[in-house]
């Protein structure tokens, strides 16, 4: 389980399933998460930096994207704010822009509803916050 941790940050949902999947029973279970706690191989503030770091710089995603699965992780709203502290404010918009910019010149369609739905419906999905979307949206409509 060192091998499993140390090779890539993991929570300790992840840890617990994982263990899980091994049939431990429970009271070896938490010996061995307890462990892995003491000795920093389980660290759920690192883990969240980690994870906002590697799903925003890589994977695009918006922050509501982000929360939403760090949620899912049983990650406390306290460690999840101060992830996502990871992402400055000029990178994640700078982002968002490229991205959407690249999304409206390569939807097929042309200039609509249909259009605008895609474009939306796609940053949505990202995770990005809605007053983001439908500014650029205005924008892009604006300017082709």
């Amino acid at each position: 389980m060192e091998y499993y941790c140390a090779y890539q940050e993991r929570c300790y949902k992840e840890v617990e399933e994982k263990l899980h999947s091994f049939s431990v029973n429970s009271s070896e279970k938490e010996e061995v998460l307890t462990y892995l706690i003491e000795n920093n191989f389980i660290n759920e503030e690192r883990f969240a930096q980690s994870f906002v770091r590697g799903k925003h710089n890589y994977k695009f995603w918006g922050k509501n994207r982000i929360v939403n699965e760090l949620k899912f992780r049983n990650i406390s709203s306290r460690i999840i704010t101060i992830a996502l502290k990871e992402i400055p404010e000029a990178t994640y918009l700078e982002n968002f822009h490229q991205l959407a910019e690249k999304n409206w010149n390569n939807i097929t369609e042309r200039k609509g509803p249909k259009k605008n739905k895609k474009f939306v419906d796609f940053l949505l999905r990202k995770g990005y916050e809605t007053s983001l979307i439908y500014e650029k949206l205005k924008e892009l409509e604006a300017g082709s």
